[in-house]
């Protein structure tokens, strides 16, 4: 049925109206939440492209812990950013999305690519209440993650690592590898020139 209801139409999948957030869930109150959201939308955003220190200041002003010289690029989405904690010297790229509904944690030297999605949230597919949930997402030390790469909630990638451009990540990566597909699996170790 497209258009308008009958009032006799009861959702059989899935019931949107029935949908609450958990308290709590956000880790905020709603006001701090749309502080920052305005805060990304006006002051992140417009910032020009070299205001790295600016960017790094304003995610730890809202609770990321972000380490010296990370590179975030004006384009970033930061959904919650006290969810996030990035090691020294790693660049997010642009259009990246960090949906950080639960804790993302980025390892030090680690590239993320333009139009990465690292994806924290889901719902369940089985409650008719479209529960929402979170799983933390982990990316360990000197990964990269090429462009359009998706990573799923719950997923850890090893130490190492590098995901191909396009690959979608459903379940955890070992260290070292070269991953690539949909869904990424390691294909052969990655090469180290010293």
């Amino acid at each position: 049925m497209t258009g308008p209801e009958s009032d006799s139409y009861e959702p059989r999948y899935q019931n949107l109206k029935a949908f609450r957030l958990p308290p709590g869930f956000r880790g905020r109150n709603p006001f701090f939440v749309q502080i920052w959201w305005i805060v990304q939308a006006i002051l992140f955003r417009t910032s020009p492209q070299a205001c790295y220190g600016w960017r790094r200041f304003l995610l730890r002003l809202f609770g990321a812990r972000i380490g010296r010289g990370v590179l975030f690029r004006p384009t970033v989405k930061v959904t919650y950013p006290w969810n996030l904690d990035v090691g020294d010297h790693s660049w997010v790229g642009d259009e990246t999305v960090l949906y950080s509904l639960a804790k993302i944690e980025i390892g030090a030297h680690t590239a993320l690519s333009h139009r990465v999605y690292i994806c924290t949230g889901s719902h369940d597919p089985a409650a008719i209440n479209f529960d929402i949930l979170a799983e933390p997402i982990v990316i360990g030390r000197e990964c990269w993650l090429a462009s359009d790469v998706f990573v799923a909630p719950g997923v850890t990638i090893g130490d190492g690592s590098v995901v191909g451009a396009r690959s979608t990540v459903r379940h955890s990566l070992p260290a070292g590898m070269m991953c690539f597909g949909n869904p990424a699996a390691p294909l052969h170790p990655r090469a180290v020139n010293c």
